[in-house]
């Protein structure tokens, strides 16, 4: 048995368009990649990639899923093969294993770490709406010119000045001490008593990629005190080193524009989201690292640095750079002008002025990192050949070969010196640097004939209504509905999520799904939601999860375009809620609809071989149910009264 955490970590690690991209030709097109696809023949690409989201869609004949169900589908492998496969080819070492009582207590350990954190994420930012949190808390961000939008958005918060005004809260609701100081939350005195990590300071919380806090930034506003920032230690559910602020909410729009900014402080990346720029991360307060630029690749090749102008940002840039390339990335460098970061530049200029005084001011980062030091060199011809070989090393890190030589005869030219030069100079240095290389993937099998899709088995009446309902609850299970109060499903006191409202509206009458496949995906989900777990994540789960049936059901669901008939298209132009709210209820109305059909028919096949008696009774009930139907078709507006 592969242990949880080597599988997680396999997942994580994978990226879609790695695995895919060794099968066929990638070609970008917005932040999604396409392909003729590898399972059946084709001319026009119509096999989709999005790496924001790790899966795959062919909108011709329907595979989809992530990278593991891709190894599966197209190697033939088991779901542990396609692990094992994936280890190597990331060079991940496994050590197979029986999940030990200790190993279980590690997981339940984490999920209560997790657990803890989302409780101080969700007290931090109820403290900023009364007394001492909303005096001074909420008039600083407002003082940054932070909207309430932005600070219910990023669950901005405060952390109140008492010793153990956090620590007695958390008790209060259950919570043991061992975690919240495992968690960073708290912190154990010489005298054994439990204080506050986090006393007296606004509150930025770090996400997961998957949405989760896993930690916390706090902002003093006492120019006295000589910790501007206090940060999370690193615990068993927050490395820093593989963390970036904003990557949640940046990741979408990063894979989309094919570009990431990179800039460093919590209210510089916070500020430029709510500008409009939503491909912004921060490193978290500790210099990147290669594992961060590594997540950022999974969206993205592009890293636009925005650091401070001054000599510590310029330092900073330089070696970012160097990292970035290293990576196979491609790196560029942008300075506001002076006295200026991206939280105040962002204050001053309209969203297109920002936009723009990017697009005309980033400079490559070799170039960058060549002028700044031409700079220092001045006339000094030591200082200069030692620049030379320095931006030639530079050169070396560089993996892809027809990039390097671009470079290399970019730098001779800006030195007017001969290429070849610079050439040995990289030879010289990968060399010494060179390392063994993993063994490359193996090359993908020929196809011999078109794979023709594999349907889901299920009833031909209910299943596209039960294919409806659980594509709304995979796509937006946790949107909540809110209905208009003149709506009959208006209820004042309180709001359900689309998950919700599906799940109660079959469970008044016990309904289980007629297909198998369904109903499973349909278990395995709410399974999940049971625990909390937010969207994304339950959707990167389910796709993930070793159930390869549900995965598939799920990729397919999660993928699916909207196909909207001409009436639903201009009730779609209206909002997301508006929509959810009118379309949501009519799908359980026309499943409903469709199994009184079922019924119907089920009676009428009994009715032949029935006796006189049970005759009269399947009569009975069958205008019953014609009477039923007639009702769900009124409320769908297929009958006038």
């Amino acid at each position: 048995m592969i242990p949880k955490e080597t599988i997680d970590l396999i997942l994580d690690t994978a990226r879609v368009e790695d695995v895919v991209g060794d099968y066929v030709t990638l070609k970008r097109q917005g932040g999604s990649l396409w392909a003729c696809c590898p399972f059946h023949n084709e001319k026009t690409p119509s096999f989709h990639v999005v790496p924001s989201r790790g899966i795959y869609k062919c909108f011709g004949c329907g595979k989809s899923g992530t990278a593991v169900g891709f190894l599966m589908d197209y190697e033939k492998l088991t779901y542990y093969e396609a692990l094992r496969y994936l280890a190597k080819k990331y060079n991940i070492e496994i050590k197979e294993e029986e999940e030990t009582p200790e190993q279980i207590a590690a997981r339940q350990r984490s999920e209560s770490l997790m657990a803890v954190s989302e409780f101080a994420r969700k007290y931090f930012c109820d403290q900023l709406k009364e007394g001492e949190g909303h005096a001074v808390g909420y008039r600083y961000y407002r003082n940054r010119g932070i909207t309430d939008a932005t600070i219910e958005k990023w669950s901005l918060g405060w952390a109140p000045s008492g010793k153990s005004t956090f620590v007695d809260a958390a008790r209060a609701a259950g919570y043991k001490d061992e975690f919240l100081i495992a968690a960073g939350l708290a912190i154990q005195t010489e005298e054994g008593t439990l204080i506050d990590k986090f006393r007296e300071r606004v509150m930025f919380p770090i996400h997961s990629v998957s949405g989760r806090v896993i930690a916390f930034s706090g902002r003093t506003l006492k120019a006295e005190n000589q910790a501007k920032y206090v940060n999370s230690p690193e615990t068993e559910i927050y490395i820093k080193s593989r963390n970036l602020m904003g990557i949640y909410f940046a990741k979408s729009e990063i894979a989309k524009q094919d570009r990431c900014i990179l800039v460093e402080g919590n209210v510089d990346v916070v500020m430029m989201h709510q500008m409009g720029i939503g491909n912004v991360v921060a490193s978290c307060g500790t210099s990147l690292t290669e594992e961060q630029i590594r997540l950022i690749k999974r969206f993205t090749e592009n890293i636009t640095i925005m650091y401070d102008g001054d000599s510590a940002g310029l330092h900073a840039a330089v070696r970012a750079i160097s990292l970035i390339l290293k990576e196979g990335m491609n790196a560029r460098v942008v300075f506001l002008p002076d006295g200026d970061d991206p939280d105040s530049y962002s204050r001053k200029h309209t969203l297109e002025e920002i936009r723009e005084f990017i697009a005309s001011h980033e400079q490559d980062g070799i170039s960058f990192k060549t002028d700044l030091l031409l700079a220092d060199a001045g006339n000094d011809p030591i200082k200069k050949a030692g620049l030379i070989n320095e931006i030639a090393d530079t050169v070396a890190d560089i993996p892809d070969a027809i990039k390097r030589q671009v470079y290399v005869d970019t730098v001779a030219r800006r030195f007017g010196i001969e290429a070849d030069i610079i050439q040995e100079r990289v030879h010289k240095t990968r060399g010494e640097a060179k390392k063994r290389v993993p063994n490359a993937a193996p090359s993908a099998p020929v196809v011999e004939e078109p794979v023709e899709r594999r349907l889901l088995e299920g009833d031909k009446i209910t299943g596209p209504s039960e294919r409806e309902l659980l594509g709304f609850i995979v796509r937006y299970g946790r949107d909540d509905l809110n209905f208009e109060t003149d709506s009959e499903f208006y209820s004042p006191d309180s709001v359900q999520t689309v998950a919700e409202f599906i799940d109660d509206a079959l469970a008044a009458d016990d309904t289980v799904f007629t297909n198998p496949a369904y109903q499973a995906a349909y278990e395995a989900y709410f399974e999940l939601y049971d625990k909390g777990v937010d969207q994304d994540n339950i959707v990167l789960t389910l796709l993930n999860g070793e159930n390869r049936e549900i995965a598939a059901v799920v990729a397919d669901l999660a993928t699916e375009k909207y196909e909207l008939t001409v009436n639903n298209f201009s009730n779609a132009l209206t909002t997301r809620d508006s929509w959810l709210t009118t379309f949501v209820p009519r799908a359980i109305l026309a499943y409903h609809e469709k199994r009184v059909t079922l019924m119907q028919n089920d009676l009428m096949r009994r009715l032949a071989s029935a006796s006189p008696q049970e005759q009269t009774d399947i009569m009975a009930r069958l205008g019953k149910l014609s009477d039923m139907k007639k009702t769900i078709n009124l409320k769908l507006g297929r009958e006038k009264k």
